[in-house]
């Protein structure tokens, strides 16, 4: 048995960052601040605005541990279920933050300057890349003390650099598993994308036992260079006793496009932070969501339009579809900032209510500080339309497929703006699956 074998045990998160990790020196130095750092900052209450309606009782992190290594049988059990795209460009897969299996881009986009790597290894070898993108901004949003968290205990993840040019057609796929009970893992990615690159990533989150209890804290930077295009997906399934946290950030420069969609169906409670930085005329930003929330599931969502430049458009549409006592939170802000003139800013938030107990919370927001722009918000819950179901009803459609058909084609509107027909089929089969659960 190796000596970090030995050394490994689960430990509490709440001990701190382990000492034995094979990581450079200055980087320990970073998670050691990051651990003050979240040590010093409160917890989050009910009367802080960013976390208003939030549940946030269930932010206890006392029973979660850090993974000791996985067995033979728990690699192959993970790998087993990882099933996901038929055809992708490359492929990690983590479990406990351990990475399990690492499909490497062609020869020809490495030949090209393509990165794609475990962070424990671009650290070392991209240290220069890695330093200047490594949760380089500042978490806005409410969730500073749990960012400090991730930035403290963060042992594994991806970085991907498309170079100038390079367009990677197929996707590209990665995986995080939970496994066994109170685990916690940290998943962290960071794109970075060149002048007129082009590249779509799809993340899965996972748990391997859906009654599993156990914490995930993770973060992702998205930059998208001069003229570039990227498309990242979020399919969040975790189990059903899952306490999860995402904290996205996304920079878009001039002429470049950042599109993201970020599917939740899992966990007990899931709060989701995305920040959108428009720092380049031209640049522009959509940001889509789709939730499918039942039994006490809350997801808690909180958004920041941020245009810095003018002449940049941004546009917000997230769904959501709750039953029985299940709970949404949206807090959304388009910012303006000065000098921006010319915005274009769109955010809408759609609930579609199946209980009578179901609860849809929706903040929207709007913060103007230049001249000529276009700027819309609008939030709305309402029940399946009557006159619809009993449209299905005339022919011979049962109720509950009835509601189904029409939820999923409520939501369907999201995932069509996707404009990738597999990844589309991959995220309505995880939607049908949910119902059918």
């Amino acid at each position: 048995m190796s000596l970090i074998a030995q050394t490994e045990q689960a430990a509490p998160i709440l001990s701190g960052p382990p000492e034995f990790r094979p990581v450079p020196d200055w980087f320990r130095d970073q998670q050691r601040a990051a651990w003050r750092q979240f040590e010093s900052l409160p917890k989050p209450t009910r009367k802080d605005q960013a976390w208003r309606f939030s549940n946030v009782g269930l932010l206890d992190l006392a029973p979660f541990k850090i993974s000791a290594p996985l067995s033979e049988d728990d690699r192959k059990s993970v790998l087993k279920y990882s099933r996901g795209l038929e055809q992708y460009a490359a492929r990690m897969i983590f479990a406990n933050d351990q990475l399990i299996e690492r499909d490497v881009v062609s020869e020809d986009l490495k030949k090209r300057g393509v990165i794609f790597q475990p962070l424990e290894c671009a650290m070392v070898e991209h240290t220069d890349l890695f330093k200047k993108y490594f949760m380089s901004s500042e978490t806005t949003l409410g969730s500073a003390k749990f960012a400090a968290l991730h930035q403290a205990l963060v042992s594994s993840g991806t970085l991907l650099f498309v170079p100038r040019g390079v367009e990677i057609e197929q996707p590209i796929e990665i995986f995080h598993w939970l496994r066994h009970d109170n685990m916690s893992i940290f998943p962290h990615l960071l794109i970075v994308t060149d002048e007129l690159a082009k590249v779509t990533v799809i993340e899965h989150f996972r748990s391997c036992n859906r009654a599993a209890p156990g914490f995930a804290c993770g973060v992702n930077d998205l930059i998208a260079g001069p003229g570039a295009k990227v498309t990242y997906v979020c399919a969040q399934d975790w189990g059903d006793n899952v306490i999860a946290l995402q904290m996205n950030t996304t920079t878009v420069d001039h002429d470049a496009s950042a599109m993201s969609l970020n599917l939740h169906m899992g966990s007990r409670y899931s709060r989701f932070e995305s920040l959108s930085r428009l720092i380049g005329e031209g640049g522009r930003s959509d940001l889509l969501a789709v939730s499918v929330a039942k039994n006490q599931q809350e997801f808690d969502a909180r958004t920041l339009q941020d245009h810095v430049s003018p002449h940049t458009a941004s546009d917000l549409l997230y769904k959501n579809a709750l039953d029985d006592r299940a709970r949404t939170i949206f807090g959304g802000l388009i910012r303006v900032e000065r000098h921006a003139h010319f915005t274009d800013a769109y955010q809408k938030v759609r609930n579609l209510l199946l209980s009578d107990d179901a609860e849809a919370n929706s903040m929207p927001g709007l913060e103007i500080l230049a001249d000529n722009v276009r700027c819309t918000h609008g939030a709305t819950s309402g029940q399946i339309d009557e006159n619809e179901l009993f449209y299905l009803h005339t022919r011979g459609i049962p109720t509950k497929i009835a509601q189904r058909l029409i939820v999923t084609g409520f939501l369907d509107e999201v995932i069509q703006r996707l404009n990738h027909p597999a990844i589309a089929e991959h995220l309505q089969r995880l939607i049908e699956e949910k119902f059918g659960a």
